[in-house]
């Protein structure tokens, strides 16, 4: 299933399953906008799965961000399987 990313009231939000195999479209489309843009918010509310590597790669992106000076925020704490990835990872301190 590939993922879809909707523009919404400030908000990119993921949608469909989340893995290695379109993690680097996430990637490619969200670093074009780190470059382009003074901030990006980023939910992973209705992501219907997720796995460790795309989790490393929002992580990635986060970091990219705050090193350009662009605002990154992503929202999914509610979505229970990505809230429990990421704090497995120890990356839920950057989950909203």
């Amino acid at each position: 299933m590939a993922i879809q990313i909707k523009y919404d009231g400030g908000v990119y939000e993921i949608d469909g399953l989340l893995n290695s195999q379109n993690s680097e479209s996430l990637r490619n489309q969200i670093e074009t906008l780190i470059n382009h843009s003074k901030g990006i918010v980023l939910s992973l509310t209705k992501v219907i799965d997720i796995d460790a590597n795309s989790v490393k790669i929002i992580a990635d992106l986060y970091n990219k961000a705050w090193i350009n000076d662009t605002m990154f925020y992503i929202i999914g704490m509610k979505n229970k399987k990505v809230n429990t990835l990421f704090t497995a990872l120890q990356l839920d301190e950057i989950l909203l």
